[in-house]
């Protein structure tokens, strides 16, 4: 099965500062365990949360910080206690990396939500030292928070559904929203909602997506499958579509206004909320009050629920939508999604990009 070298040096690609410019950065991956198990990065997807990481956008980032948390690698190392896991694996490293395991969520299976869970990365390890993501040669991970990437699904297509994915499969799933024949409506087409429209469309809903501007019609409409297109400024189409859809799923990742979108909802209607916003949303009462309308929100999804969308995409033949490229792209890549230039998903080919080349010039820790 292998066994575990005590430590190992890596090379990543981290921000050193607030401008989140990301350049070779050799470190020392953690101590390993017994549970453990060595990870050769193949994949690493490209969300927004990592430029508002990066940039410090949340306010508590640590640097240097090697960002990535859609992350698919090959099992080259496992410790004497792995069971899940063998050597050539290919597997998917996601949102968070350890939780209490004792507390109700954990005990639950929804460690996303243990308030001692620990990041993937910008976050501390039980044994002190820093996280850090899959932009990086290699990771090591416990056997608990890896997922197998089933048969029939491409690595470089899997990464996104570890985030982006399961984000949008977790509240449908835990708000009773799988049912055939609900009416949905998917506000912001990037990552996180193109895959929404995906799966959602593959669980029987009408599907409707909202967008700022009529620029994605097109590409929502005749490539994703939606049923419907409004474009939030059209005050006649939205006030014609208003009290018409079961639930709204909203990813935009910036501040917005609320109440437009709530009218949209029918009664008992759910608002779900996934983008990561640093300021303060309002609506006024009455919008949630006359229609019992509901604003709540969900976190990633669990280690079980990723595993179960993974296999709920290979079941329905769904692919992300995704542009891959090499890891010295990575700032323009970075650049390009804060413009919302992608279509829809960036994702790093690690593997290829010989990251450890870099490792006699990256300044290390």
């Amino acid at each position: 099965m292998g066994s575990l070298a005590s430590e190992r040096k890596v090379v990543g690609w981290a921000a050193r500062d607030a401008t989140g410019h990301l350049s070779p950065y050799s470190y020392t991956l953690r101590s390993t365990g017994p549970e453990d198990v060595v990870v050769k990065v193949l994949y690493c997807g490209i969300c927004h949360t990592d430029i508002h990481q990066a940039k410090n956008h949340l306010g508590a980032s640590k640097y240097p910080m090697v960002p990535g948390h859609e992350v698919v690698g090959e099992v080259v190392e496992v410790g004497p206690e792995v069971t899940k896991y063998g050597v050539g694996d290919v597997v998917g490293v996601g949102v968070i990396v350890g939780c209490c395991r004792e507390c109700s969520p954990c005990k639950a299976n929804v460690e996303q939500y243990c308030n001692k869970k620990i990041w993937s990365y910008n976050d501390v390890y039980t044994d002190g030292r820093p996280t850090q993501g899959g932009f990086a040669s290699t990771m090591i991970v416990d056997q608990k928070f890896l997922v197998k990437i089933p048969a029939g699904l491409a690595p470089e297509q899997a990464a996104p559904l570890l985030c982006a994915g399961v984000t949008v499969y977790s509240p449908l799933k835990a708000f009773g929203l799988t049912t055939p024949g609900l009416r949905g409506g998917i506000l912001g087409l990037g990552g996180v909602g193109h895959m929404g429209v995906k799966v959602a469309k593959a669980m029987g809903h009408h599907m409707t997506v909202i967008s700022s501007s009529s620029k994605k019609r097109a590409e929502a409409m005749d490539h994703l499958g939606a049923d419907a297109y409004l474009v939030s400024s059209d005050a006649v189409a939205m006030a014609a579509a208003a009290d018409s859809l079961d639930y709204i799923i909203d990813t935009v990742p910036v501040h917005h206004p609320l109440e437009p979108y709530l009218a949209l909802l029918k009664l008992d209607g759910k608002h779900v909320l996934l983008g990561v916003i640093g300021e303060p949303l309002s609506f006024v009462s009455p919008m949630v009050m006359l229609g019992r309308k509901a604003i709540t929100g969900s976190f990633i999804g669990s280690i079980d629920e990723t595993a179960e969308v993974l296999q709920f995409c290979v079941d329905k033949g769904l692919t992300s939508q995704i542009e891959v490229v090499k890891m010295g792209y990575v700032n323009e890549a970075l650049e390009r999604l804060e413009r919302n230039d992608v279509r829809y998903r960036f994702v790093v080919d690690v593997a290829g990009s010989n990251v450890e080349e870099a490792a006699a010039d990256a300044p290390s820790n």
